[in-house]
């Protein structure tokens, strides 16, 4: 009995369609206060004072403190995987003496009702006297330019002081450039992007007798915000729970933790009461994280008969003022930048820079999208360079599936794949011919420009290196089955797919099966989920713990009968030997409770696909009219093809946003532009193109049922492939994204700003 590659019902919908499932927002403690925070309005400046006294007098507000009146509040600690320049750039919980972003929270007020908090954040007086801001990595690399933590201690070879990080991957080409028959230069933009999530951040934190917490928050991570949380406050991790409520959505954005958050813990223990504080969509776009913003310049050196000789990428990536898990997204990009191509050579420079924006941090696809776009948008320059078309280019550099496993000159070992029988499917049904017959037609005599563009992707799944996931199955007296997994679902299905893992490995009827997650007493570890690791990490680890359970029952009933473990045999949830059989729940009636657990560290995996876009411009207006896309992905084996084809469409969504609508841009005094949803363009369901989603199966040689990760590629492969097409539409070698209206009538009349 197997569920895997079965199209089974989500069984979270009913409860999230029906307003059943529970936020952090629906929660009720008694006593709960709730805060709201007073934020710096500058992007960058001297904080002189606050005074909250004011606030205070606001009918019930219960308190209002800024940094000066709590001086014992502690700073967030370092981030994960931090460098030591990283680590020493401490973020404090409310801002001290200096400010570094707009929307850094300066001070806080608890009241009886949210209402009553806004109330008095609005008579707190904030002293701010601003200074230069550095709203890109360009500006804040200038010799000029303000440094952002002028007292830090830096050593002989740091760098520019508002340099956080600097890496190498692969080695430098130089010598191969200066040889190369052709090469081609190019300069691109990743613009920041807000997450945007339907439910925004929010905590809620109890304090317990003994000076414990209980923690409810929307997160992706709980053992991790466990584990910051008692560091923080110097816990032991058992006195710290963590519980995860039904969460609307993450993207990366609610991987870590936030000043808020700490704000929130101390004042429950200073107020010995329930504290909660959940986020309004202008704080969100406000002061929440950023994802991409990176500038990217790159060289492609190939033959004349179009082999490729190297390639580079150097990356100045823009994290915000302070380092995050954004601080080691670009590092993502430079280990990908060589895409599926076998280049000999490839080298990736990158510079994580200090800004006065939000801090970014991952986000969906999280430095994959920007290598994919980096390599695909200079492989057709290079065709574009040769007079070849696109499509035989790429086949002519993709890896090969005889060269499988293939340690990249960036050190990544890719698993598995066939690259070029992705892209042949995604032409195929694309009708690629037939749309360079058309495009040809309408050239000669005159139509809309038409124009198509493709894209062909890897990325990693799996989270960083070396990192596991637990997973435990329990086989209960009633027949019931619990499954145990220590990563955290925001939308992914965990609840039905995780179970269809689990009765799978066990041949049992599904209904059989509970999934609990997102609580650290019931789920005594856990890494998270982010990354396209759940069902790859996590669903191998409930696998692998089934496994295990199969071999206890299998030992449990030799021993009943004095038999050979090796004369047992387990089918469906029985055990037979001879005449001899029993079923699972009756072997714990008889033998006790039967319960496994596994930690799984597979290697990352290395998903792949093929990407084309047409296109049809309106050569009055400039807007761009994607008349199909077609998306081709390998994700392994698909355990549930109606969930990854949810996650599928909600990704390319999120892709289409990036190339034609989302720019989170400052202004410059370095604010924001976009406080509402009125000033942030998302695309909609009506702004949806005709979409066919197709696959090829190469399963993961490194997991017990073969999958990968899923669920980030339409952030991938669909910028590049449309803005690809759109190049090709207008026959220019670039539009920086997003493509809006003006951009794409520029490009066509040759206008400037």
């Amino acid at each position: 009995m197997t569920y895997i590659g079965s199209r089974v019902p989500r069984r979270e919908d009913h409860d999230l369609l029906t307003g059943r499932a529970v936020t952090v927002a629906d929660l009720r403690e008694p006593g709960t206060v709730e805060v709201a925070f007073a934020r710096s309005p500058v992007a960058h400046g001297r904080l002189r004072g606050a005074r909250v006294s004011a606030a205070r007098e606001v009918p019930g507000v219960v308190g209002a403190w800024s940094a000066a009146d709590l001086p014992d509040l502690p700073a967030l600690p370092a981030p994960p995987g931090g460098t030591r320049r990283e680590a020493a750039l401490d973020r404090p919980a409310l801002a001290r003496g200096v400010v570094r972003y707009a929307g850094e929270p300066i001070a806080v007020v608890a009241a009886e009702r949210r209402a009553q908090a806004e109330d008095g954040v609005e008579r707190i007086g904030l002293e701010v006297d601003p200074l230069p801001p550095l709203t890109d990595a360009a500006q804040a690399l200038d010799d000029d330019a303000p440094w952002l933590f002028p007292g830090r201690d830096r050593r002989p070879g740091d760098g520019h002081a508002n340099i956080a990080r600097e890496e190498d991957f692969g080695e430098p080409a130089d010598d191969v450039f200066a040889g190369a028959q052709v090469v081609v230069e190019a300069e691109y933009r990743q613009q920041l992007l807000l997450p945007t999530s339907l439910e925004a951040r929010a905590v809620l934190v109890r304090p317990e007798t003994g000076g414990g917490l209980t923690v409810w928050a929307s997160h992706q991570a709980q053992h991790r915000l466990r584990a910051d949380l008692a560091e923080t406050f110097g816990l032991e991790p058992d006195e710290v729970r963590v519980v995860v409520p039904s969460v609307g959505g993450a993207f990366g954005a609610k991987s870590q933790i936030y000043p808020e958050y700490v704000v929130v813990a101390y004042l429950a223990r200073l107020l010995d009461r329930p504290v909660r504080w959940v986020e309004d969509r202008n704080e969100a776009m406000l002061a929440a994280t950023r994802g991409r913003g990176q500038r990217q310049r790159v060289r492609l050196a190939a033959d004349t008969d179009g082999t490729f000789l190297a390639y580079e990428l150097k990356i100045d990536a823009g994290v915000g003022a302070y380092p995050h898990s954004g601080a080691f997204v670009p590092t993502m990009t430079a280990a990908m930048s060589g895409g599926p191509y076998r280049t000999p050579r490839v080298h990736a420079h990158l510079r994580s820079v200090l800004t006065t924006t939000a801090p970014t941090a991952a986000y969906r696809g999280a430095g994959r999208p920007e290598a994919a776009y980096a390599i695909e948008r200079t492989v057709d320059l290079m065709a574009r360079r040769l007079g070849m078309d696109p499509a035989e280019l790429r086949r002519r550099n993709l890896l090969r599936p005889d060269q499988f496993p293939y340690r990249t000159p960036t050190g990544r070992l890719y698993d598995s794949g066939d690259y070029a029988r992705a892209l042949d499917l995604a032409l195929d049904v694309a009708g690629y011919a037939d749309v360079r017959a058309e495009q040809a037609r309408r050239r000669a005599e005159g139509g809309p420009p038409l124009g198509v563009g493709m894209a062909v992707y890897v990325e990693r799944s799996g989270g960083a290196p070396d990192t596991d996931e637990y997973g435990s199955v329990e086989v209960r007296a009633d027949g019931t089955v619990v499954a145990r997994c220590g990563s955290t679902p925001t939308g992914q299905g965990h609840l039905t797919s995780f179970a269809q893992v689990v009765a799978s490995a066990l041949g049992l009827g599904i209904e059989r099966v509970r999934v609990i997650e997102g609580d650290t007493r019931e789920v005594p570890y856990g890494v998270g989920s982010f990354g396209s690791r759940s069902m790859q990490v996590g669903g191998g680890a409930l696998w692998r713990s089934a496994e295990s359970l199969i071999a206890e029952a299998r030992e449990r009933f030799a021993d009943i009968w004095g038999i050979d473990v090796s004369h047992v045999d387990y089918h469906e949830g029985t055990l037979i030997a001879g005449e001899w059989s029993t079923t699972l729940e009756d072997l714990v009636g008889r033998t006790g409770p039967l319960r496994t657990e596994e930690r799984f560290r597979p290697p990352q995996a290395f998903p792949f696909g093929a990407y084309v876009a047409v296109v049809e411009i309106d050569p009055e207006l400039g807007t761009v009219g994607v008349r199909r896309l077609v998306a081709v992905d390998d994700y392994g084996v698909v355990v549930n093809p109606m969930i990854v084809e949810g996650q599928g469409q909600g990704s390319i969504a999120q892709g289409l946003g990036q190339v034609l609508y989302e720019d989170a841009l400052h202004g410059a005094d370095g604010t924001p532009f976009a406080r509402t949803l009125l000033d942030y363009l998302l695309p909609t369901a009506a702004d949806m193109p005709p979409l066919t989603l197709s696959e090829t199966r190469t399963p993961n040689p490194n997991g017990p049922f073969g999958a990968k990760g899923a669920g980030e590629a339409g952030c991938i492969g669909t910028p590049p492939a449309v803005v690809n097409a759109v190049c090709d539409a207008l026959d220019v070698d670039h539009i920086d994204m997003p493509l809006t209206p003006e951009a794409v009538w520029r490009a066509m009349t040759g206008a400037t700003a």
